[in-house]
């Protein structure tokens, strides 16, 4: 497994409704590299953030052909990670690093 700088592994903090609603919840999704392992995801949060990661879980989302106005357009794939954090912690995505 290659290994990837701590600030690599973060791409961005996705904002939707369902992480909103999961913030309550001590949770924050991520969208990570596709090389990178429940490990070095842990250590890159920890270490930028400064919070304690209790649980990761990964979803990897296929690229996909889709139809679009007659044309086969490929839809990119991504890497997604739901962390949940210690109780009592949280990150605030407003305000940046």
């Amino acid at each position: 497994m290659k290994k990837f700088n701590s600030l690599d592994t973060i791409i961005s903090p996705r904002v939707t409704e369902k992480s909103t609603y999961l913030s309550e919840h001590n949770k924050i999704i991520f969208n990570v590299h596709n090389g990178a392992s429940k490990k070095s995801i842990k250590k890159s949060v920890e270490k930028i953030f400064k919070v304690n990661v209790i649980k990761i879980n990964i979803i990897n989302k296929r690229s996909r052909i889709k139809l679009t106005r007659g044309k086969k357009v490929k839809r990119k794939g991504y890497k997604k990670a739901i962390i949940t954090l210690k109780k009592g912690q949280n990150i605030d995505l407003t305000t940046g690093v």
